[in-house]
C-alpha cells in the first residue's frame, strides 16, 4: 500500500475517498476495528464512507490502496451500498475510542485516549498499534502532556469499559467541529446511546440545537428527554421557533407546557403562537424571524440585514416591509424586496421603491398543497404568512416545504433509501 506507514486516525476524518480512476467515493467518517480478547493490537476491519447522499457504508481495509495527506484511495469503484451497521465485537475508532479512560501499564496512572494511531503489517493487515494519551495528574486531575505509546502498554479499552465507565467527549467533539450540523447529527444517530448523552452533554447550547434541529423526531424527542429540564428549555430557546414548536409538539401535553414555562417569555411567546396552528399548514411551517424593515430603511439596511450569516440562503432571499412593530405580528404588511432586487438598487434609495406589492401572500391556514402550488408558481424560495387584518406572521421557506414533501423517514435511512424504497 502507498502512502504513510503510521496514520493517525482523527486526521482522517472527512479525508475525501475517490476510486482508482479518481472518481470521487464520498467522505471518511470512522475506522472500525475488531476487539480482541486479548492485549495485542487489534486489527482494522474497514473504513465507514459517507456517501454524497449522507448514507454510510463500510469499505474493508483491503479495498484501500493508499492513504495520502488529503485523499484515501480504493482499489475499485464498485463498492457496497448496504447501510454499515456495527457488529459485536467491532469497534468504531473515532466514536468510541476517544475520550475512552485508559491505565498506563508503566505508571499505573489513568489516562485519557487523545487518538490512535494504525499501521501496516508484512501481511497487508493494519491493526491498531499506538494510543496517543494524556495522562490525569495531580489530585485535581490535571492534563498532563500528551504521550504516544503501545497499544499494549494501554490497559483498555474493553467493550465492557466503553458500556459502563464514563467516557466524556472533548476530542470527538473536537473531530466534529468542522462538519455541517446535518452530518453530526447522522454521526450522532449512529453512536451508542450512553456515548451519544455524553456528547449532548458536552456541546454548547447553540451547536447542540443545530444538531437537534437536523434529527428525526424520535431520537429529538429522546435527547431532549436525556436533558435535565433547565438544559432543555435553553435548547429550545436556541433552537429555530418553528423547529422548537414542532418539538414540543410531540411531547405530552404535561412535559411541554413544563418546558415553556421555563422558557424565557421573549423566547417562548412565538412558539406558543406557532403551536396554535396546524403542522401542516401555512402557519404551523412558519418562521416568526424574518427580516422586516419599515418603509423608510435604506437598500444599504437590507443587504446589511441579510448579511447576517445566522440567516439561512432561504430567509436571506427576501426582506418583507411593514408599518411598526417590525416584530411578528407586524404593523400593516406593505410588500417584500427580492435579494436580487437590493443587488441592482443605490444602497442609499429606501427600499420602500423597490417595493413588490404584488406577490401574492399565505394565509396561516393555506394547507401543504396550496403552499406548495404558492412556491412553485412564483419560482420562490421564501414566501409572507399574512392574516386577515394585514399583519405579517412570520414566512415559509422552501427547507420546511421540503421537509413535509420528502418520503417518511428519509432522515433516519437517508435520502437515497427513502426515495428507492418508495
Amino acid at each position: 500500500m502507498a502512502g504513510t506507514n503510521r496514520v493517525f486516525a482523527a486526521q482522517l476524518v472527512g479525508m475525501a475517498v475517490f476510486g482508482p480512476d479518481g472518481e470521487s467515493i464520498g467522505k471518511l467518517r470512522d475506522v472500525v476495528a475488531g476487539l480482541r480478547a486479548d492485549r495485542l493490537p487489534p486489527r482494522v476491519l474497514g473504513v465507514v464512507v459517507e456517501l454524497a447522499t449522507r448514507r454510510r457504508i463500510f469499505v474493508p481495509m483491503l479495498r484501500v490502496t493508499s492513504i495520502e495527506p488529503g485523499a484515501v484511495t480504493l482499489s475499485t469503484g464498485s463498492v457496497n451500498l448496504r447501510h454499515f451497521h456495527q457488529r459485536p465485537n467491532e469497534i468504531r475508532v473515532i466514536s468510541e475510542l476517544l475520550d475512552a479512560q485508559v491505565v498506563i501499564e508503566a505508571t499505573e496512572t489513568r489516562a485519557v485516549v487523545e487518538d490512535v494511531a494504525m499501521e501496516p503489517t508484512r501481511t497487508r493487515d493494519w491493526v491498531l498499534s499506538r494510543v496517543a494519551v494524556r495522562e490525569r495528574v495531580g489530585r485535581f486531575g490535571r492534563r498532563g502532556p500528551v504521550r504516544v505509546i503501545r497499544w499494549e502498554d494501554a490497559r483498555g479499552p474493553g467493550s465492557v469499559d466503553l458500556s459502563t465507565e464514563p467516557q466524556g467527549a472533548q476530542q470527538l467533539i473536537t473531530v466534529y467541529e468542522g462538519m455541517r450540523a446535518a452530518d453530526v447529527a447522522v454521526a450522532l444517530r449512529e453512536l451508542p446511546t450512553k456515548r451519544r448523552y455524553e456528547v449532548a452533554d458536552a456541546l454548547d447550547d447553540e451547536r447542540l440545537a443545530d444538531v437537534i434541529e437536523e434529527l428525526p423526531d424520535d431520537d429529538q424527542k429522546d435527547l431532549l428527554g436525556h436533558l435535565d429540564d433547565e438544559r432543555a428549555a435553553d435548547i429550545l430557546e436556541a433552537m429555530n421557533p418553528d423547529d422548537a414548536a414542532d418539538l414540543l409538539a410531540e411531547l405530552s401535553e404535561l412535559d411541554k407546557n413544563r418546558l415553556l414555562e421555563l422558557m424565557e417569555p421573549e423566547e417562548s411567546e412565538p412558539v406558543k403562537r406557532l403551536l396554535e396552528y396546524s403542522s401542516d399548514t401555512a402557519g404551523g411551517l412558519m418562521t416568526p424571524e424574518p427580516v422586516v424593515l419599515t418603509h423608510d430603511a435604506t437598500i444599504a439596511e437590507a443587504l446589511a440585514r441579510v448579511r447576517n450569516p445566522d440567516l439561512t440562503p432561504a430567509l436571506a432571499s427576501m426582506v418583507f416591509v411593514t408599518r411598526p412593530p417590525t416584530a411578528t405580528p407586524t404593523g400593516r404588511y406593505l410588500g417584500c424586496v427580492h435579494l436580487q432586487r437590493l443587488l441592482r438598487e443605490p444602497p442609499f434609495d429606501l427600499v420602500a421603491g423597490a417595493l413588490d406589492a404584488e406577490l401574492p401572500k399565505l394565509s396561516p391556514t393555506a394547507s401543504l398543497s396550496e403552499v406548495t402550488r404558492h412556491f412553485a408558481t412564483y419560482n420562490l424560495v421564501c414566501a409572507p404568512v399574512v392574516d386577515e387584518g394585514e399583519h405579517l406572521l412570520g414566512a415559509v421557506t422552501v427547507d420546511d416545504v421540503l421537509d413535509h414533501l420528502l418520503p417518511e423517514g428519509w432522515r433516519e435511512n437517508g435520502l437515497w433509501e427513502a426515495t428507492t424504497d418508495a
